[in-house]
């Protein structure tokens, strides 16, 4: 039989999670449950609107595009 140990933790990388309190002894394997925060999305697109609009030019951006497609062929 196998008890369940909750610890709480946070992601600190792609495959690495700090725990909070250490694990007990005993513990052998783990099986982690991430809980998705939608609110992460919604603060990033905040962000992207409150930067200050770009200073380019249209013409200058096309003028770019145009010569950037020149070296795909």
């Amino acid at each position: 039989m196998s008890r369940r140990v909750v610890v709480k933790g946070r992601v600190v990388g792609p495959s690495i999670v700090e725990l909070e309190t250490p694990l007990p002894k005993e513990v052998r394997e783990v099986e982690v449950t991430a809980r998705v925060d939608d609110r992460v999305e919604l603060e990033l697109s905040d962000y992207l609107r409150s930067l200050p609009p770009g200073t380019r030019a249209k013409g200058d951006i096309d003028r770019q595009i145009r010569e950037e497609r020149g070296y795909w062929s």
